[in-house]
């Protein structure tokens, strides 16, 4: 049996977890359905809610464990199981290949230049699978070791993948807005790598968060703010609950002033619905990236950052 991939003219949506409605309302009808993991047929187009996208996805038919793993081996190093049936079979497949670290990162680090593909049985003798992927990580899952006693809230997570997912970071030094920021999850982050702070809330910082170097605290409705009342920032961060079309009309502001250079943002959902011609108008602005982080609930992260064009 011939173990030569077979290249497919579709590309494989790995659903975010618990927004598989929301994907499908982004595509097309599947070809097929493999657990969360939907193959769509024509090249890969705009989806938001996914944790994965398998952009060049190939079947292969293989006689035996060893004949699968040899040949994924012989395309590239890192290959993540994704097990929608015959489960045993497909990690014996996995333990066959090099091992990938399920360890926790330590903030901060540059994602993986490395190419992670993904893969998964369909029968016994028949795999789908994909070398190029759209997430770094396995099934565009990772977890960073967390500090427990720092941070006032577990939000600072998002905004660490997003730094990551950007490819850049504020310096010591740099100055930067952060909207919302009660009780202060970003801004503790944020201080954490030297930056000068400026948080604005109407609700108050965690008393442990307001007190650490180069933080400064204002409160005040930040959406009611002009760009010339702060003054020049090398960040804006805004983890802001309002409706998605505010927090555009913001950013716009903020962009059109010419006053800040990097932005990362949250765009929160209300209700169960997700607004998404907002979306596409976030996905518009030239340069920019949303996504659904791992770390996200039901959010995007919409970012504006240079150094994501190199």
């Amino acid at each position: 049996m011939s173990t030569d991939p077979r290249f497919l003219d579709a590309a494989c949506y790995h659903a975010a977890p618990g927004f598989m409605q929301h994907l499908e309302g982004e595509l097309p009808a599947p070809y097929r359905r493999d657990g969360d993991l939907l193959t769509v047929m024509g090249p890969a187009r705009a989806a938001y809610w996914t944790r994965n996208v398998w952009i060049r996805p190939f079947t292969l038919e293989f006689d035996s464990i060893s004949d699968a793993a040899r040949a994924l081996r012989g395309m590239q190093r890192n290959w993540a199981p994704y097990p929608t049936r015959l489960a045993r079979r497909t990690t014996l497949i996995a333990e066959a290949l090099p091992p990938l670290s399920g360890k926790p990162r330590s903030f901060p680090f540059d994602a993986p230049s490395a190419p992670m593909g993904a893969f998964t049985l369909l029968d016994e003798r028949t795999m789908l699978a994909s070398a190029a992927c759209s997430s770094p990580w396995p099934n565009g899952e990772f977890a960073f070791v967390e500090d427990k006693e720092g941070p006032p809230s577990r939000a600072y997570r998002k905004l660490w993948e997003a730094l990551v997912m950007a490819g850049s970071r504020p310096s010591p030094g740099q100055r930067c807005l952060d909207a919302g920021a009660s009780p202060g999850g970003w801004t503790w982050a944020l201080a954490g790598l030297g930056a000068e702070v400026v948080a604005v809330d109407r609700a108050p910082l965690d008393d442990s968060v307001a007190k650490l170097p180069g933080v400064t605290f204002l409160k005040h409705n930040a959406f009611t703010l002009k760009p010339g009342d702060i003054g020049p920032v090398d960040w804006l961060f805004s983890d802001v609950i309002c409706y998605p079309p505010a927090l555009f009309d913001w950013v716009t502001m903020w962009i059109e002033s010419g006053m800040a250079r990097n932005f990362i943002c949250t765009v929160k959902m209300q209700g169960k619905e997700w607004d998404r011609p907002t979306v596409e108008h976030f996905a518009s602005i030239r340069g920019s990236r949303i996504l659904h982080l791992w770390h996200n609930k039901h959010e995007l992260t919409w970012m504006l950052v240079p150094a994501m064009e190199g």
